[in-house]
């Protein structure tokens, strides 16, 4: 990225990328204009949870249907089903973290951590980013692994990023962080999981989503794990185009997202939700 004082607001400026964030503000501002928003926001919210967590957790290979995520109680049997879990838990945690996101994103990220990990991973390996040595499952992620230095390095650099204010719209810093924590997967486990959910929780305490009814996983599932992973790519190769593609990406799972609430209201709206 780059060098100014405000390289969020540099990646704002990049062909593509303003057409993006009016799209998308356009998307959700169609959203929160619906009349179900003024008399049962709530209800809407809560569908918009479970549907990013069912979305969330089929990036991660437990592609569930809905309605098994909505019926199911105990997430503690096979692989698949901890996963779901641990999505829908981070779903659940997501808007409790946003005073502290503004405070200390690296103390929301362990958080997120041990939210996500649950009882699955050995204690000392939970809620910290890992050691030399230490290995990462996150299938879905080919990429080349960062060392740990490396990892700490840019961790560090993120956060003092987001606490020095920027000028960029929230879905270019949203996507940054996605981009980076998917990049560095700093956690020995659901670091996909968590990198959803931090940008979920810059969406919303930006503003841009307050009420969190426009859930970017369900786009993120729905445009493929493939496209998911290639547009990652775009981002880790750092080049302006790249860059603007991932951003692209991530604007296009946010309009989605505001794409499938719209349905639940118009649901809500006939009765049938």
């Amino acid at each position: 990225m780059s060098t100014t004082a405000d390289p969020l607001a540099t990646l704002a400026s990049l062909p593509g990328v303003a057409d993006s964030v009016d799209s998308v503000r356009k998307s959700i501002d169609r959203v929160y204009g619906h009349r179900i928003m003024r008399r049962r926001s709530n209800e809407v919210t809560g569908e918009a949870a479970l549907r990013s967590a069912r979305g969330s957790a089929a990036l991660s290979g437990a592609d569930w249907a809905l309605e098994e995520v909505r019926r199911r109680t105990d997430f503690s049997g096979d692989e698949e089903a901890r996963t779901v879990g641990a999505a829908l838990r981070l779903s659940a945690e997501a808007g409790q973290l946003l005073s502290v996101w503004r405070q200390s994103p690296l103390r929301v990220l362990a958080r997120l951590h041990l939210v996500a990990a649950g009882g699955d991973a050995p204690d000392e390996s939970v809620g910290r980013p890992r050691l030399a040595g230490e290995a990462v499952d996150e299938p879905l992620i080919e990429l080349e692994l960062p060392d740990a230095d490396e990892v700490a390095g840019r961790l560090d650099g993120l956060a003092r990023l987001l606490l020095s204010g920027t000028q960029a719209p929230a879905l270019v810093t949203a996507a940054v962080v996605h981009g980076e924590l998917l990049a560095l997967r700093p956690f020995g486990s659901c670091n996909g999981l968590v990198a959803r959910t931090a940008e979920r929780v810059v969406l919303v305490g930006s503003g841009l989503d307050p009420k969190s009814i426009c859930p970017s996983e369900v786009g993120y599932a729905e445009l493929g794990r493939a496209a998911y992973v290639a547009a990652l790519e775009n981002y880790v190769s750092g080049t302006p185009e790249g860059m603007a593609a991932w951003i692209a990406h991530c604007g296009r799972a946010v309009e989605l997202g505001a794409r499938e609430s719209t349905a639940v209201c118009e649901a809500l709206q006939r009765g049938a939700a």
